[in-house]
């Protein structure tokens, strides 16, 4: 359960909101997440408006571990909160927090924490979700309907604008209000409608040529489900996400917890060598 936190004065709340609808206003002008100018509202000096800087990887992996728990703070009606109770919402401890959003600017208040809505909008531009990316899901099987049914992409800086399957009986099929086009016009589509992100979702089989020919019709980003390690030229984003391996690692800490709960901590004997 969440802290109370200390609250500012009338003033600076209302300063704050002033901000906030300012840093609103911003996102509705600049659909595209390029704001206006070289700073944002409220924004402190040295602050930039660009996300060019040079952050470490693993940072980077965590950023949206903090705006998925600011998400769920606004929702609650949090307007401010404190390292400490930011940190245990997104499942983190508090110095590395505070040293990953020191790669950011400084955003946080002494006596007073984060305003949970500019921290948002802060973190939301450097991650590049502050507008509508479109990407298109190629494989409309049981893993990629309900991947184009899934609410939470709109939500989070993502728009689907295609779905796309190599099986003819599929083309034309609705799925989430969008109908599946047939693969042969993979090309066509990207260019349209500027795909930045592809996700496949096709068999392992599939996987390496759907992403070759994302790649040459101009993606840069991938996200893959399928079985499969893609070979892709220096440029190319990939993130992989293996249910089956995750899964596996589960299996790996449940045999390890089940052992411990039996007081069997010696490892099995290796066979002889030559046996």
């Amino acid at each position: 359960m969440l802290r109370s936190t200390v609250r500012p004065s009338r003033d600076r709340e209302d300063a704050r909101a002033h901000d906030a609808r300012d840093v609103v206003d911003t996102v509705r002008l600049a659909p595209t997440g390029e704001p206006a100018g070289d700073r944002l509202p409220g924004a402190r000096d040295g602050q930039r408006a660009s996300g060019t800087r040079g952050i470490p990887e693993a940072t980077v992996a965590r950023l949206p571990l903090y705006l998925r728990a600011l998400v769920g703070l606004a929702d609650r009606g949090i307007r401010t909160c404190s390292s400490e109770e930011l940190a245990s919402a997104a499942g983190v401890n508090s110095s590395k927090l505070r040293k990953d959003l020191s790669y950011l600017g400084s955003y946080g208040t002494r006596g007073v924490g984060y305003d949970v809505e500019y921290l948002r909008y802060q973190i939301a531009r450097e991650i590049g979700v502050t507008g509508d990316l479109p990407l298109v899901i190629v494989g409309i099987g049981n893993l990629g309907q309900a991947l184009a049914t899934y609410a939470g992409f709109s939500s989070r800086g993502f728009r689907i604008v295609a779905l796309i399957d190599a099986d003819t009986d599929r083309v034309g099929d609705l799925v989430g209000g969008l109908p599946v086009s047939p693969l042969e016009e993979l090309e066509a589509i990207v260019q349209h409608q500027q795909v930045a992100i592809g996700v496949i979702a096709t068999p392992a089989a599939a996987a390496q040529e759907v992403c070759d020919r994302l790649v040459d019709a101009g993606v840069t980003s991938i996200l893959n489900f399928a079985p499969a390690v893609l070979a892709v030229p220096d440029g190319v984003d990939v993130r992989k996400v293996d249910l089956s391996i995750e899964l596996q690692i589960l299996a790996y800490h449940e045999q390890r917890k089940a052992l411990a709960g039996h007081g069997e901590h010696a490892a099995p004997e290796r066979p002889a060598v030559g046996s």
